[in-house]
């Protein structure tokens, strides 16, 4: 029991240390491709802090399982280095149950994983999905050039040929107003000040000494010309403001749980088979029905015109029509279940790698006989480099209908979980490392260490 702990110990601090710099580097790159759709827009730094926690969901989804491959690498690799591993052996400890308290973990870790992609990543998936839709809503505060129109701000037209920055006062002012598409309306003034409202909802413009220009464009005979000394104009500016939508709408298969995709993959089955039975009908009906019932002359038809042939010409266009949108809308409805049920696998498939990673992990900790975090995260990308892509290969060919879903999300799964269990297997019958001295000969001989300084340093 205390070396089952012991072991246990082992994987806790390499667990925790991988899974905070994985976090930080999926974080780093979220944010290097975000960035240009937050600068510049005067977001508030908790809708900032939001939309970060929501999109951690899907990073702690990919962080755990590699985490997992990385601890387990890095602790038996340890314990090989400093030849505990071949001291258990020695004392009749075999690699087995070396591995029993581990994958007692690991089991615990995927069952919490399955739990956080039913209960929380469907809900964070949504609000990051509505907290991002705002905030590609919003446009960037205004901003006015001297001397060009500036259009930002709907219905209307703004034309500033001076701007003093210091006292935000503007000088010689054109406007065009759209906002009544039955009239012309050109406002000038000499001077004028412009600052949003305090809920930043209205755009005011405060104008000295101007005029304004109306036309009627139904009657172009009519026209009215105002004269001002004080004016204020209040344009829409909600596009300039952030306003947070509350959750709600239709969720996609990323935004539900299991159990709720399961009730709409029922749903749309059983609308699926309806339209099935009823394609069948009619496609009976049609080819061995009235259609089909006499034969058809192509030559007589032509010659006299007749009309039952011209009606039967029209009934096979229509009735083929028919048969060709009744396929297409099964696919659909079939292309839409293969999407969801390849969503509801991912949710178990994912977690459960984390079972395949300590069969993965062990044997090649053990073989490698290092247990630095370098070695470890290399070797660790390289195999969930690989997992990731079949996942990724499985799950298109799955939503086109080539493969089935389950065998799309689980080969990955299958093909390393017997890779892991063979390795296993080997290294627990007998002593096995890998030696990385071949990566020596990549190194050009000028800057190979030489044998005199090797045996200083060993």
């Amino acid at each position: 029991m205390i070396l089952i702990f012991y072991i246990i110990r082992n994987h806790a601090a390499p667990f925790l240390f991988s899974m905070g710099t994985l976090m930080f580097i999926f974080l780093f790159q979220f944010l290097m491709k975000f960035a240009d759709r937050l600068v510049g827009k005067g977001l508030d730094t908790f809708v900032i802090i939001q939309l970060i926690m929501f999109n951690l969901a899907w990073m702690v989804v990919l962080v755990v399982p590699m985490a997992v491959l990385v601890a387990t690498l890095m602790a038996f690799g340890s314990m090989s280095q400093n030849n505990e591993i071949t001291i258990m052996k020695s004392s009749g400890i075999s690699l087995y149950k070396m591995l029993f308290g581990p994958f007692i973990c690991s089991i615990i870790v995927a069952v919490l994983l399955i739990m956080f992609n039913n209960d929380v990543l469907p809900d964070a998936n949504h609000q990051a999905k509505i907290l991002g839709q705002d905030i590609s809503q919003k446009k960037p505060t205004l901003s006015l050039v001297p001397g060009v129109f500036s259009q930002e701000v709907n219905n209307y037209a703004i034309l500033i040929r001076q701007i003093d920055q210091n006292s935000n006062k503007l000088t010689d002012i054109t406007i065009y107003d759209y906002t009544n598409p039955s009239k012309i309306n050109v406002v000038t003034a000499l001077k004028g000040k412009i600052y949003f409202s305090k809920n930043n909802s209205k755009l005011l413009m405060d104008l000295e000494d101007g005029e304004i220009h109306e036309a009627d464009v139904s009657q172009t005979s009519l026209y009215r010309k105002i004269r001002f000394e004080q004016h204020r104009i209040a344009m829409e500016a909600e596009q300039f403001s952030f306003k947070q939508s509350t959750p709600g709408g239709q969720r996609s298969d990323r935004e539900l749980s299991a159990q709720d995709m399961l009730i709409v993959v029922d749903s749309l089955s059983k609308i699926k088979s309806g339209m099935d039975s009823t394609f069948k009908k009619d496609a009976n009906r049609i080819l061995l029905g009235d259609t089909a019932a006499k034969p058809f002359n192509s030559q007589l038809a032509v010659r006299s015109l007749d009309s039952k042939y011209i009606q039967t010409i029209e009934r096979i266009r229509e009735s083929r029509n028919q048969i060709l949108s009744a396929a297409m809308r099964s696919e659909f409805y079939q292309n839409e279940i293969n999407m969801f049920m390849v969503e509801i696998h991912k949710k178990y498939s994912i977690p459960f790698a984390c079972l395949v990673f300590i069969l993965l992990g062990a044997p090649l900790g053990v073989m490698i006989r290092k247990g630095g975090f370098g070695i470890a995260a290399s070797i660790s990308l390289f195999f969930f480099l690989i997992y990731w892509a079949s996942l990724i290969g499985g799950e298109k060919l799955a939503d086109r209908g080539i493969i089935s879903p389950f065998w799309g999300m689980w080969a990955a799964n299958i093909i390393m979980g017997i890779v892991g269990m063979f390795l296993t297997y080997k290294v627990a019958k007998e002593s096995v490392h890998i030696d990385f001295d071949f990566l020596k000969k990549l190194i050009p001989k000028n800057l190979r260490p030489s044998e005199e300084d090797a045996n200083e340093n060993s």
